[in-house]
């Protein structure tokens, strides 16, 4: 189960794959696995580019 279940939905509620919105902010897509599942904690940077 994802720990980061706002990302989660707020990239959801954008009908965005997690592909998707890696590309968006230019990371890969299992960086962004990583930070939904919590195993991965982004830079204040990436945050905010998310």
């Amino acid at each position: 189960m994802a720990k980061n279940l706002k990302l989660k939905s707020a990239r959801a509620s954008k009908d965005m794959s997690q592909k998707a919105l890696a590309e968006a902010v230019g990371v890969t897509r299992q960086t962004m696995n990583a930070i939904e599942s919590g195993d991965y904690n982004p830079s204040l940077k990436l945050c905010i580019a998310i």
